[in-house]
């Protein structure tokens, strides 16, 4: 699984010029998990980081948009639309992040990060697959999109009224 969004993001950062590459990391070590938004972390402010789409040019764009486009040609076609709409009217304000290297069968981590969408994908250390050892793998994929301060992953809205108001 995320096979493609391994590789392609793996050519498009690959696609960037040294300068842009460089600009773009913000480590060339990946040792750790690094996803940014993972359970617990609704509404989590993220400062932008990386290279800003505006300092691409139109052909590296072009392929931001694809990368992107894999992620959100997972929701329903109509709704992918709208998003994608949304999404290219903030493709000048988008960042892209990198930590690690882009040599081939690398581990690496990117974040794809603007105004209407926060991607994350992620090689993590496969601490529950035995015999993995203790470093990211290709073998262990965490991927996340979602609608920064949009309150989109799930708080549980009932448990904190009842705290605040007795029934």
């Amino acid at each position: 699984m995320f096979q493609d969004e391994q590789n392609l993001g793996l050519k498009f950062m690959k696609s960037l010029s040294l300068e842009q590459q460089k600009q773009a990391t913000l480590s060339s070590y990946k040792e750790q998990n690094d996803l940014q938004s993972k359970v617990f972390s609704d509404n989590k402010v993220i400062d932008y980081e990386g290279i800003e789409a505006s300092k691409i040019t139109t052909i590296q764009k072009k392929a931001l948009l694809k990368l992107i486009e894999l992620y959100i040609a997972n929701i329903r076609e109509g709704h992918a639309k709208i998003k994608m709409e949304e999404i290219k009217e903030h493709i000048e304000n988008t960042y892209f992040a990198w930590i690690g290297n882009t040599e081939e069968n690398t581990v690496f981590y990117y974040r794809i990060h603007s105004p209407v969408v926060l991607i994350e994908f992620d090689h993590q250390v496969p601490f529950v697959l035995k015999g993995k050892g203790n470093e990211p793998t290709r073998d262990h994929i965490h991927t996340i999109v979602r609608t920064p301060n949009g309150n989109d992953y799930g708080k549980d809205y009932l448990k904190q009224h009842l705290a605040k108001h007795h029934h």
